[in-house]
């Protein structure tokens, strides 16, 4: 008896897991056979941002947006200038070709906005990251993601606070870019007091170091330089060689070069926004908003930053930077 007991134990054990696998095979998983999605397959994502050409931030965004496209199964079609009416073009064309979602960084919002209502109108859903989180929602975008601009100025000026530094000087490389005044804007605010802002050509590091330069060369009370992206950073590092005192310097944003100079105390921290989450999440959310009607953010942005690196965890970053993910 009991090797029929357990005979009948074994049938009624095989038929459960026979009973799982199917219901397994014919679950809601949104896949064929294959692994496949079903339900993404067609799914275009444009992305547009205010980036200019072969720079190392917006590689990482990209970077970030086509590897989501690669996870998810989606389309991504990346294009960027730092133009802004070419931006709007560059929008309006997407929203022509009828894409199923648009990522769009707004260093501009005023320059966009018609550009951005347009696509919300013609009922394409909106993400905007890295700049413009003021306008997001006024806009009609789903959500921002990126750092506030605010915090993040306030987070570096108590850093040089607790640094000691007596005056900043904050050094904006785009004029138009309402979100790096917004980081001049913060500093003050976590300083303490006024932080001096110095506009330089970000095009060409050999220029910004020598405004840099001649700024501390005039002004001996400056002891601190805030940069707002690294290559920028990298050109302040030259300038406070060259003036020959010392000056500390804290940036916004990374790259491989702007890590080692943080490993070696050239620069004493970075601000890192986490691009690549930007890039990433943008499309996922709009995926999301695809295949499933979903709304990401409550109305509210998802932060990707402020983080902040230095020599403590710079080689850790620079892992990741190498790969061109941070």
């Amino acid at each position: 008896m009991r090797g029929l007991g357990a005979m009948k134990k074994f049938q009624r054990a095989s038929a459960l897991a026979a009973t799982i696998l199917v219901l397994t095979a014919c679950s809601g998983t949104g896949q064929d056979d294959d692994g496949d999605s079903g339900e993404d397959a067609d799914l275009t994502i444009a992305v547009v941002t205010h980036g200019a050409p072969d720079d190392a931030f917006w590689t990482v965004v990209q970077n970030g947006a086509e590897r989501a496209g690669d996870d998810l199964g989606v389309a991504v079609e990346y294009n960027s200038s730092d133009d802004v009416v070419r931006q709007a073009e560059l929008i309006d064309t997407a929203v022509s070709q009828e894409v199923d979602g648009i990522v769009v960084s707004m260093a501009d919002p005023d320059g966009l906005r018609e550009a951005v209502t347009a696509a919300v109108a013609a009922g394409i859903p909106v993400v905007t990251i890295n700049s413009g989180l003021d306008q997001s929602a006024e806009y009609g975008a789903l959500t921002h993601v990126g750092q506030s601009e605010t915090i993040a100025g306030e987070a570096a000026g108590e850093r040089f606070k607790e640094l000691g530094a007596g005056k900043v000087i904050c050094v904006v490389h785009e004029a138009a870019n309402i979100g790096l005044q917004q980081r001049c804007d913060g500093a003050t605010e976590g300083f303490g007091s006024e932080v001096e802002t110095l506009q330089v050509d970000g095009t060409d590091r050999g220029t910004v170091a020598e405004t840099v330069l001649a700024e501390l060369q005039s002004d001996e009370s400056a002891d601190a330089v805030l940069a707002l992206n690294a290559d920028v950073a990298l050109g302040a590092v030259q300038a406070v060689q060259d003036a020959g005192r010392e000056v500390t310097v804290g940036t916004f944003d990374l790259s491989s070069d702007l890590l080692a100079a943080v490993e070696d105390g050239s620069v004493e921290f970075a601000i890192d926004q986490q691009p690549y989450i930007q890039g990433y999440l943008g499309v996922q959310f709009l995926y999301l908003k695809g295949i499933n009607g979903n709304d990401v953010g409550g109305g509210q942005p998802v932060y990707s930053g402020p983080a902040f690196v230095t020599k403590e965890n710079a080689a850790e970053v620079a892992e990741y930077a190498d790969n061109k993910t941070r």
